[in-house]
């Protein structure tokens, strides 16, 4: 029997090594030889306070949503791939019947079987099984770990249709982690004529400008909302058609509704708290809208395209790689703020 090890967290900061059963996997499943599995915001929160959004450790959960391997079984009823297929797992297994999943908006699925949440298996483990039809093929041309990496740019993508970003349009990215850049990348790559984002950290805006950014402003914590806007608006030369609030941040989605030109759309896609206090009637009068955007939906396909062509460069945005066995090690890292995309490597 294969071992699988995988990486299972049982509390706040309890990141444990365990070898747990291999899956057996159902007619409509294959069972994937996991490659590389990224390490996401949502895996760190859930590392450091046992929670992230409306989810919550109640019991070890393996954990992981980022994943790309090898099909080595695949179930009776599956033909749409075979086993030696290399693929990236889109992190969902959603009901298919609820109202949103019949309407084709699978992200907001009543009972979504997300990776890594209550009753659904992550996928930071050395085998792993999930639907077939969520599971892509990849491109000879992409490697296993832009195949990880397409996950958040899965997810910043859905956030960029969401923005309804147009040619010519004036770009707010507010927070440059992951996904803030990859935001970026993604709205380049849509048309956006000037893009600006913003963060506390020098180093994350110095990648940003590498990566799609044409300006960068370093915010201060002490900094007023006002000064903020001020600064933002300097660069920028004109306030934002666009702004994408990519951290979450009760401070930054304030700037978000001040900033916003009239009539243009504040995006979030951040993870916030769950009560924040905004400037909403001041947005809402100048007829700003205001949008959430959460994971992903029909959006991953076009991810593993625009890598594939070239229209997306993926592989400057993955910074640092490291063994399962130091997987503490690498939440610990990302918790830091000083790496931008950590793959795990789960077989070495």
């Amino acid at each position: 029997m294969a071992e699988n090890y995988a990486a299972v967290l049982h509390g706040p900061y309890d990141i444990r090594i365990e070898n747990c059963p291999v899956p057996e996997i159902n007619d409509d499943e294959v069972l994937v030889k996991m490659d590389c599995v990224g390490i996401c915001g949502t895996d760190v929160k859930l590392y450091t306070t046992g929670a992230c959004g409306i989810e919550a450790v109640t019991e070890p959960t393996i954990i992981g949503h980022e994943g790309a391997g090898v099909v080595v079984k695949i179930g009776s009823n599956v033909t749409s791939l075979a086993v030696g297929d290399r693929v990236s797992i889109e992190p969902t297994q959603p009901c298919r019947s609820c109202e949103y999943c019949k309407v084709g908006r699978y992200n907001l699925c009543v009972a979504p079987h997300y990776c890594s949440t209550v009753g659904a298996s992550g996928n930071l483990c050395r085998y792993y099984k999930h639907v077939a039809d969520f599971c892509h093929k990849m491109p000879d041309n992409l490697t296993m770990e832009e195949g990880a990496a397409v996950q958040p740019l899965a997810i910043a993508m859905h956030a960029c249709n969401r923005a309804g970003i147009k040619l010519g349009q004036r770009v707010l990215i507010l927070g440059a982690g992951p996904i803030g850049i990859l935001c970026a990348m993604t709205a380049r790559a849509m048309g956006a004529s000037k893009i600006l984002i913003t963060d506390v950290v020098q180093s994350r805006l110095d990648t940003a400008r590498e990566l799609g950014a044409d300006y960068a402003l370093l915010v201060k914590r002490d900094y007023s909302d006002e000064e903020v806007v001020d600064g933002i608006v300097a660069q920028l030369g004109c306030q934002p058609d666009v702004t994408i609030d990519a951290c979450g941040y009760a401070s930054v989605q304030r700037v978000a509704m001040l900033v916003t030109k009239t009539a243009g759309v504040v995006l979030v896609v951040g993870i916030g708290d769950n009560k924040v206090e905004l400037p909403l009637s001041q947005a809402l009068i100048r007829e700003v809208d205001v949008r959430g955007s959460y994971r992903i939906v029909n959006t991953y396909p076009p991810a593993i395209a625009a890598v594939s062509s070239g229209a997306i460069a993926l592989k400057k945005f993955i910074t640092h790689h490291f063994p399962l066995e130091k997987t503490k090690e690498a939440l610990e890292l990302a918790k830091s703020g000083n790496a931008m995309k950590i793959i795990i490597h789960v077989q070495s």
